[in-house]
């Protein structure tokens, strides 16, 4: 099952080199090269987490632990560059930031197939709404916030991931309605972490959390969705018990 699940995802790596090919070759050579940087740095993200996933599941829960440590790491360094402004603001976003990486790291912890199924579905969610939204994004959702986030590319990358989820369905098995109220649930978490995300350094006036990641930015630029969406497949089996 693992060798069709690495094959899926492989083919939407090609369909998406293809769909970067077209946006790319519009582009001049310094914004090509910066696309085709940050899309094979996602790559190789992606690459590392499934295999953590799949080979060894405490290997995926040592990376949870740096991304949601260094995640924190981040956001108070941009309070200590704003000279330790906004403590109020800052003390509320840390707070709901310590709920959702607890969440994260309960996950982390969930059944291997489960924590494959979200991971699935939220890199699918997250790699087809950039594609789709530098094809089809002219509607901007809220350009103050996160300038690049279009409706065309967040319905597009919402309905790639929804179609997906029902097609690794084996990985998740129960009735029709809990598998879309999860998928669902986890499209939306991961929207709303990156607005979260994108709001919060936007209060500080820069532009990426840090440069630790060639061509994504910093940890919560990369992880915000999957912090997110992972603490909502935590809550949802403490509600639903299921």
């Amino acid at each position: 099952m693992i060798l069709t699940i690495y094959i899926f995802i492989l083919s939407y790596f090609i369909l998406g080199a293809l769909g970067f090919y077209f946006i790319n070759r519009k582009k001049d050579k310094a914004a090509a090269r910066k696309s085709w940087t940050k899309f094979i740095t996602y790559f190789l993200i992606i690459h590392l987490l499934f295999f953590s996933i799949t080979i060894n599941i405490k290997a995926f829960q040592v990376l949870v632990a740096v991304i949601v440590v260094v995640g924190a790491v981040e956001m108070i360094r941009l309070y200590k560059m704003a000279a330790f402004k906004q403590t109020g603001f800052v003390a509320f976003a840390v707070f709901i930031y310590a709920a959702l990486g607890s969440g994260l790291w309960f996950f982390s912890r969930m059944d291997v197939n489960l924590v494959l199924y979200t991971f699935l579905v939220l890199s699918i969610f997250d790699a087809f709404s950039q594609i789709s939204g530098q094809l089809w994004g002219k509607q901007k959702i809220a350009p103050k916030i996160s300038p690049n986030k279009t409706v065309g590319g967040s319905v597009g990358g919402g309905i790639f991931a929804l179609a997906s989820g029902f097609f690794l369905r084996s990985l998740y098995t129960n009735e029709w309605y809990l598998v879309a109220g999860l998928t669902l649930g986890i499209i939306l978490f991961a929207f709303l972490g990156d607005i979260a995300a994108s709001f919060y350094k936007r209060k500080f006036g820069v532009k990426d959390y840090s440069n630790l990641i060639p061509g994504h930015g910093g940890f919560l630029d990369r992880f915000d969705s999957l912090i997110a969406g992972g603490a909502w497949v935590a809550i949802f089996f403490f509600i639903c018990g299921v």
